[in-house]
């Protein structure tokens, strides 16, 4: 007893000292002082109500029905599919990335890192994907959204095949000990411990969610679901920021032999928490950008209309869904061609390409370059054909 009370201020000072060294921190430390600044206030609140409601929410419900599905059906595994042909896994990771939102994309991230899929798989993905741009799109044109759903399929299939045909399913795979904490160790009590408040607003953001993307007008309570979710941002950053990095579970059991592995629901939480805090991240980056250099996409499009595609598919090659609903945005008010939405719906990696860049960097590079080939070759096809 004696032993563990010496112990214990020790502990503490190594738990505050881990805090007070922690990287992580210094992000919502960022949002903290962006709060407090009046001017940068007006654009934090509904950049953050942006990053819950139109990423966050949608990743964890897809992330959670597809860890459920995978308990049930072992088959949905990429493993599986890549044992089985590697044709199958590719055609199945380009389906996910079809799937509206970046949930389906991050999941085939995550297996990769994992040394469970091919660097195929993550072309198709990345190629297929439209991020959450494709909500938009389906909610204003939804015979438009399923076209170009349809062609990121098709063209994330033909490209994860020819990128098999030239390199080995294990090509820019990471080492099994670089893959990052949060995807191999215990949830730490700060994520398990916020299993407590996303059960209760988790089904209650995922209606407000899907009426925000689908353009319904929330009227009077329009404010308060801004502050609402910009809270839930601000509580999924700060638990990501606060989360320690445990132990494996290869440590923990050899410990422990009465260790039960996680929820899926804490599992669900652990990689929902990672991606918000880079989502949240790069959305102010860029509302910052546009506040404070006046970068203005609307100009570039209609005054330089051949360079549409091209500029559309660079634009593409940017991490993150924020750039790529201003493109979308564009399209439905009439601004870009289809054939600009389409170059940017393929060369588009969305917020999957923020955990594939942290875990995987040189993956993410190659696999973001192999996405833009087709999709200048789409973009300026149809261009000339329309």
């Amino acid at each position: 007893m004696l032993s563990q009370s010496a112990n214990s201020p020790s502990r503490l000072a190594n738990l505050l000292s881990t805090q007070l060294t922690n990287k992580r921190l210094l992000l919502p430390f960022f949002l903290v002082l962006a709060l407090a600044y009046e001017p940068i206030r007006t654009i934090t609140l509904p950049t953050l109500a942006d990053a819950f409601f139109q990423v966050s929410v949608f990743v964890a419900g897809t992330l959670f029905i597809y860890y459920y599905l995978v308990d049930k059906l072992p088959q949905l595994e990429l493993s599986y599919l890549k044992a089985k042909s590697p044709t199958l896994e590719i055609v199945f990771a380009a389906v996910l990335g079809a799937l509206p939102g970046c949930g389906g994309a991050i999941i085939v991230v995550t297996q990769f890192t994992k040394r469970q899929a091919s660097f195929a798989s993550i072309v198709a993905v990345l190629t297929a994907t439209m991020g959450d741009a494709a909500f938009l799109l389906l909610a204003n044109k939804p015979l438009e959204g399923l076209l170009i759903i349809g062609i990121g399929v098709g063209v994330g299939i033909i490209s994860g095949l020819i990128v098999n045909a030239i390199h080995k399913q294990e090509f820019c795979q990471p080492d099994e000990q670089h893959v990052q904490p949060h995807e191999c160790t215990k949830p730490s009590t700060m994520v398990v411990a916020s299993t407590k408040v996303w059960k209760i607003a988790l089904l209650p953001s995922l209606v407000i969610a899907f009426l925000i993307a689908f353009n319904v007008d929330l009227g009077e309570f329009e404010h308060s679901i801004t502050l609402v979710g910009a809270a839930m941002a601000i509580f999924a950053v700060l638990v990501w920021a606060l989360s320690s990095e445990g132990k494996t579970y290869k440590q923990i059991t050899a410990e422990d032999e009465e260790f039960e592995p996680p929820s899926k629901f804490a599992r669900v939480l652990q990689d929902t928490h990672f991606v918000t805090a880079w989502v949240v991240a790069s959305f102010m980056l860029y509302e910052l950008a546009v506040t404070l250099f006046g970068l203005d996409l609307r100009q570039w499009f209609s005054e330089f209309a051949v360079f549409a595609p091209l500029i559309a598919v660079l634009i593409g090659l940017l991490p993150g869904c924020g750039p790529q609903i201003v493109v979308t945005t564009l399209y439905i008010q009439g601004i870009i061609p289809f054939s600009a939405l389409a170059g940017n719906a393929i060369s588009n990696d969305g917020d999957a390409l923020f955990p594939a860049i942290a875990m995987a960097p040189k993956a993410a590079i190659l696999a973001t370059c192999y996405s833009a080939i087709p999709a200048l070759g789409v973009g300026y096809g149809l261009y000339w054909l329309m």
